[in-house]
């Protein structure tokens, strides 16, 4: 295996992470935080304004000389322009040129509607609602992020992903299908970028709001009962366990670019 999808994360790195305001997302930008050199910039989005400052204030207890930038944007609507001026404001007085490495971790993921079976999925709103969100905002923030990071020697893509873009899980029709087109799309730009090293992680059963949401509200007690048996049984994994994970797959980089690489792999 080539180790160009080596990982070195104690560099000057420009960091931007979505849905980082709590859970998986809120645990990688603090742990990926400490590894960074200063001169570092790290950029979280999330809706709750009060949750990304409590992620900044731990980000800033672990390692003071790097800049933290929230920012509370809706994902589900944020258009191109208002993506652009996040980033163009987060470097008002740094160059791309200063950063040896540029990370996007793609974390932003909701569960969608889990009452209703794929057969009674006859909302389009409620389709294109939950795309927006969790498929077409990636997409175009992805987009600004690499061309505005062009000419940064190392760029690394993170897809927050789930077994669930390859397995299906009655309930869930929306999130199993918003999860199978957004690791698609990461496959798709892997092939066509060869500079760069994109990752699909999949962060395995974590014990997050969704997981407890899922338990309670799936229309499906098969379903209910998966989630359940895994925290009765404490298999259910903490944000901490993954992240470690997670970090620990990119420095040692025993994966190709595009692959979809699970907690348990």
């Amino acid at each position: 295996m080539s180790s160009t999808t080596k990982i070195d994360l104690n560099q000057v790195s420009y960091l931007l992470i979505t849905g980082a305001s709590r859970g998986i997302g809120q645990r990688m930008a603090i742990e990926t935080a400490r590894k960074l050199k200063p001169g570092s910039i790290i950029v979280l989005l999330a809706r709750s304004a009060s949750g990304l400052e409590s992620t900044r204030a731990e980000i800033l207890e672990v390692n003071s000389r790097i800049t933290v930038v929230t920012s509370s944007v809706d994902l589900g609507n944020a258009s191109k322009q208002l993506l652009e001026d996040i980033i163009e404001k987060s470097l008002t007085k740094t160059p791309v040129s200063n950063f040896e490495l540029a990370t996007i971790i793609h974390n932003v993921g909701t569960i969608g509607n889990v009452e209703r079976k794929a057969v009674d999925m006859c909302d389009r709103q409620e389709w294109e609602e939950y795309f927006a969100t969790n498929v077409f905002t990636v997409g175009v923030l992805n987009s600004c992020f690499l061309h505005k990071f062009k000419e940064c020697a190392k760029k690394l893509v993170v897809n927050v992903t789930s077994k669930a873009c390859m397995v299906p899980f009655k309930s869930m029709g929306f999130y199993c299908a918003g999860k199978a087109a957004r690791e698609m799309y990461f496959k798709v730009l892997a092939d066509e970028e060869t500079d760069l090293v994109v990752l699909n992680y999949s962060p395995g059963p974590v014990d997050t709001d969704m997981t407890v949401d899922i338990q309670g509200r799936s229309m499906d007690e098969g379903t209910r009962n998966y989630f359940k048996d895994l925290r009765e049984t404490t298999t259910i994994l903490t944000t901490q366990q993954t992240t470690e994970k997670f970090l620990s797959i990119l420095e040692a980089g025993q994966f190709k670019s595009g692959d979809h690489v699970d907690y348990y792999d």
